[in-house]
């Protein structure tokens, strides 16, 4: 028996590299079922698991036998009646947003909404800030406005510029021993980002309103890179950020760290911050110690609304 990780899935060929980083072609033993997960793969990238390798004349094939326990996994859900589930990677330690002011911008909810899936996925969530070589005084303002926001909700936080080099010693530093992914909108240079990383890796990029002019997800395969710094990337071209996880209404304030400091203060265990008296959160965002356009998004999730982009997310107008 052979332990290795998974760097590609084709649905029904594994791409395994073993712990002596020997490459193997794997399948897996007949009918595998994952627990509790009804997903359409059941064995996805970033996955650590057990196989055995068979020699058929000429031809070295691996059988996976067993997954390891998984720390984490992303999924994605099908638009259609079925409502199965694909996981796009499993046992991730950072995902990274790209963040930009304009061309495109990146609006307050839709951080939200990466910040309360990765808090659910249980992966550490870095926000970079791209393009800072492009802004003008008042849209670095803006930016470091934004930044100390999420700081101090504890995120870290980086200015980078993909395209001058900027801190891109600082991302490095951070991918470093980690498993990393990149998302964000189709424009914010997450394959310029990529090809500053490491250039050599020449990674294609599937440009989101392809997708749309196609009026369906592309199909693609995520896959796993060994990067020469010591650290690894999963490549999701086709997914279109990072997936909103479902959370139950109860649940949500628990993915909003500042919310969940505050809860203990409040009246009612059960308090959702919306019209119970005596709440810790409504109080704190009435002293200003809460952002307006954080509760907006909690709201909005709650709501089960889609993001509304609109200039007064920054205030409590």
């Amino acid at each position: 028996m052979k332990k290795g990780v998974v760097y590609k899935s084709t649905g029904s060929w594994y791409t395994v590299k073993a712990e002596n980083n020997t490459i193997y072609e794997c399948r897996i033993k007949g009918k595998f079922r994952m627990e509790g997960i009804k997903s359409t793969n059941p064995v996805s990238v970033g996955d650590h698991v057990i196989f055995e390798v068979e020699t058929k004349g000429d031809e070295t094939i691996g059988i996976i036998n067993k997954i390891e326990e998984r720390e984490n996994y992303i999924i994605r859900k099908s638009v259609n009646l079925s409502k199965q589930t694909h996981i796009i990677a499993a046992n991730v330690d950072i995902a990274f947003l790209l963040i930009t002011l304009s061309n495109p911008p990146t609006f307050t909810p839709f951080i939200d909404r990466f910040l309360v899936t990765a808090e659910a996925y249980e992966i550490r969530a870095v926000l970079l800030f791209n393009k800072v070589d492009t802004y003008n005084e008042d849209e670095l303002a803006e930016i470091k406005y934004l930044a100390s926001l999420y700081r101090e909700i504890g995120y870290e936080c980086v200015g980078i510029s993909a395209a001058t080099g900027k801190n891109i010693d600082k991302v490095k530093e951070v991918m470093k021993g980690n498993v990393s992914m990149f998302s964000g909108h189709s424009g914010v240079g997450k394959s310029t980002l990529v090809n500053a990383l490491e250039p050599d890796l020449n990674l294609k990029t599937t440009e989101i309103s392809s997708q749309h002019m196609q009026g369906q997800h592309t199909t693609t395969f995520a896959e796993m890179f060994d990067l020469s710094f010591g650290a690894q990337i999963i490549d999701t071209p086709g997914i279109k950020g990072f997936g909103v996880v479902e959370v139950d209404k109860e649940e949500l304030g628990g993915y909003f760290p500042e919310f969940f400091k505050l809860k203990e203060n409040c009246k009612f265990n059960n308090c959702l911050h919306i019209e119970e008296p005596k709440c810790a959160v409504k109080e704190a965002l009435e002293n200003e110690e809460i952002a307006w356009s954080r509760y907006k998004s909690y709201l909005q999730i709650i709501e089960g609304e889609e993001e509304h982009y609109r200039k007064d997310i920054y205030t409590n107008e």
